[in-house]
């Protein structure tokens, strides 16, 4: 069945009064809102468990063919027992009503809900409201540039969906009318949103978040390592930071962000130190990289850096580990600027952390610990234990593969070094610590991300969650802790995946835009690179307007003299002003006549007049006919039919092809006694 949501079926509404008429949302109108309320109501469906979201469409639904089939609506207790159901549900399902999750599975629900009992324009007025607010709720979970258009165009058609619904006379030949009308009223509010949105004081945190929301936890490393977590992030596309550099990038082996720095395991679980501040700073040397870190919310407090951070943020502490740890939890989009060095010697060991730099569980992994134990007993120093290790896993059969064999036993690393010798970043690199460990050499686990895209649109480097890395750091007395990434000593043929061989061997520049590529493949590229860019300058002057940002724009724009109490004034007078100059602009035009129809109807009067029939004020259109035609009977048909087509304009309906025909029928008529 086809459903035409522009024109009322042939079946009859009851019959009410004239009085209850003017309370009943007109048919055009609610079939503009129905529309506008499923734009409003799929962002949520998305989120919500399938039953819901299957709940919800059923009841928009049944409203639309309602509306067609001028069926009843359900009764006070039938309403009440749905209602009663749902929440009764919800509360199943979510075990809760508080957190953003629950809370607007429980909005959405009880907004399609409202639909049943829509009945009076008071109700239509309350679920038109109702869909504003759901507009704003949507931007708690995703503040992207794609879904602020996409909900800029939902509030767009919520407004048309207003005007329709008090024009009760509107029939598709207004929707132009209409459209234009409500694409004004936002157009009209740019100006007064722009002033306030670049002169209001902007305070500390996010303002499209809901901080300690922990069901709106975001994908991203963990402050512990189980064997398989990284691996699932290796298929994630979500992006974890961009890095905008001063200069030219560094080399693709030194691209290693440093993040969550792992310490104590049980023999297949890792977790972190919480370590104090450092004594003594690493001493750096060689070239400083200098670059700004723009980075997505994790609800964690670390924060990455290349190894290894010379400067720290503001909004930053750097621990013994050298980590960077945020002193909040990082909600909302971040910016924060590093200078690191990629050469540096660390010192001397710390006594607090020399323990945990060695710590290995009892009766766990006997054979790894075995290896590592014998090579230190045969006498070889460190550095040349190092190399034995990564001599290992490049000389013997090891595999790098994402989809490794599950290490079921109590021992995995045993299982998988002296097994099944297949394995992702996070088993080489714990099997290696361990290895050091029990030769008694101080090693830790460290994760982070490594590599990048690099966005040349932007001019940037993209590092998404597919990155994510792991890999081991030892102290040695020559130099103190020194990077080492046991993985990438995987030779090229032992590395199952092609996305991966790329990723050891080139690091910044994206396969897409190879020589090789063909057409589709580079500009799939291009288009990718420009929506990243549009995203990240949203990120960076929309979702990261901070208290920082607006001191900044405001010293370029020469605002930023002015202190926090004559930024409010100067805001206040610019509003005044704006709110005066539209003031005026009503005033002035409300007393001229723009609409063409009644322009040429008085230039139609004013040739009578010329001849002598004046119009009266008391004068309708066709008492003014008739005293026209008993003056000027040679002219009966032409004064008769432009009176006609008036009238039918004026009073009935309106379309650009009758208009049009009106106007040439009056610059026709040459009245003469």
């Amino acid at each position: 069945m086809v459903i035409n949501f522009w024109s009322r079926t042939t079946k009859p509404r009851p019959t009410v009064t004239y009085k209850e008429s003017l309370a009943i949302p007109p048919h055009n109108g609610l079939m503009w809102l129905f529309g506008a309320l499923f734009l409003v109501i799929i962002p949520h469906l998305l989120r919500l468990p399938l039953w819901m979201s299957v709940i919800c469409l059923l009841i928009i639904s049944w409203r639309v063919l309602a509306e067609y089939q001028h069926w009843a609506l359900p009764s006070t207790f039938i309403k009440l027992l749905i209602t009663f159901s749902i929440i009764v549900v919800l509360f199943i399902q979510f075990r809760t009503f508080n957190g953003l999750v629950p809370g607007s599975a429980l909005l959405a629900t009880m907004f399609c809900l409202k639909l049943l009992e829509m009945r009076s324009m008071k109700d239509a007025m309350v679920v038109v409201f109702l869909g504003y607010f759901l507009v704003a709720v949507s931007f708690l979970f995703d503040q992207s540039t794609l879904v602020g258009i996409y909900l800029f165009a939902v509030v767009l058609a919520l407004t048309m969906a207003l005007v329709v619904l008090n024009h009760p006379q509107a029939t598709i030949n207004h929707q132009r009318q209409h459209f234009k009308f409500a694409s004004s009223l936002l157009l009209q509010a740019i100006p007064l949103m722009l002033i306030m949105f670049i002169l209001f004081p902007r305070i500390p945190g996010p303002l499209w978040s809901m901080p300690n929301d922990q069901s709106n936890a975001k994908t991203g490393l963990s402050d512990s390592m189980s064997i398989g977590n990284i691996t699932q992030l290796a298929e994630s596309e979500e992006v974890a930071f961009r890095v905008k550099f001063d200069g030219a990038p560094p080399p693709a082996e030194q691209l290693y962000w440093r993040g969550p720095v792992l310490w104590y395991t049980d023999g297949r679980n890792w977790k972190g130190l919480d370590s104090p501040l450092p004594s003594k700073r690493p001493q750096f040397y060689g070239d400083a990289v200098s670059y700004t870190v723009t980075l997505q919310p994790h609800k964690q407090g670390w924060l990455f850096a290349l190894d290894l951070p010379a400067t720290v943020p503001s909004i930053a502490l750097f621990k013994t580990d050298f980590q960077l740890i945020s002193k909040d939890p990082i909600n909302d989009v971040t910016r924060y600027a590093v200078i690191s060095y990629p050469e540096y010697t660390t010192g001397a060991l710390e006594s607090s952390i020399l323990h945990a730099s060695l710590q290995l569980p009892n009766n766990r992994n006997p054979q790894t610990i075995t290896l590592g134990q014998q090579w230190s007993q045969q006498g070889m120093a460190p550095a040349q234990i190092v190399n034995k290790a990564l001599s290992m896993f490049q000389t013997k059969p090891y595999y790098y593969s994402r989809t490794p064999p599950a290490l079921n036993s109590a021992d995995p690393l045993d299982e998988f070094l002296f097994t099944t010798k297949r394995g992702f970043c996070e088993h080489y690199a714990a099997s290696f610590v361990t290895l050091m460990r029990a030769a008694n050499i101080p090693a830790r686990v460290v994760t982070g991300y490594q590599g990048g895209e690099f966005n040349s649109v932007g001019d940037y480097l993209i590092v998404r969650q597919s990155r994510a890395h792991a890999w081991a750091e030892v102290w040695l007395a020559e130099r103190g802790w020194m990077r080492i990434d046991p993985t990438a000593f995987i030779p090229n043929d032992r590395v199952e995946s092609v996305t991966d061989t790329q990723r050891f061997n080139n690091t910044i520049a994206d396969a897409l835009i190879s020589a090789n590529s063909g057409w589709v493949s580079k500009n799939i590229y291009k288009l990718r690179s420009n929506l990243d860019a549009l995203n990240h300058q949203w990120n960076q002057w929309v979702l990261g307007y901070g208290p920082d940002k607006q001191r900044e724009l405001l010293d370029n724009i020469g605002f930023g003299k002015y202190s926090l109490q004559q930024l409010i004034v100067i805001m206040g007078l610019l509003i005044a002003v704006m709110v005066i100059s539209v003031m005026i602009y009503l005033i002035y035009h409300r007393h001229r006549n723009n609409d063409p129809i009644i322009d040429s109807y008085h230039r139609f009067c004013k040739k009578l007049a010329g001849v002598g029939i004046t119009r009266q004020p008391w004068q309708g259109p066709q008492a003014y006919c008739e005293l026209a035609c008993k003056q000027l009977p040679h002219l009966n048909q032409q004064i008769t039919t432009i009176t006609k087509h008036y009238i039918a304009l004026r009073y009935r309906s309106l379309t650009s092809s009758n208009v049009k025909r009106f106007t040439q029928l009056v610059m026709a008529f040459k009245p003469k006694i």
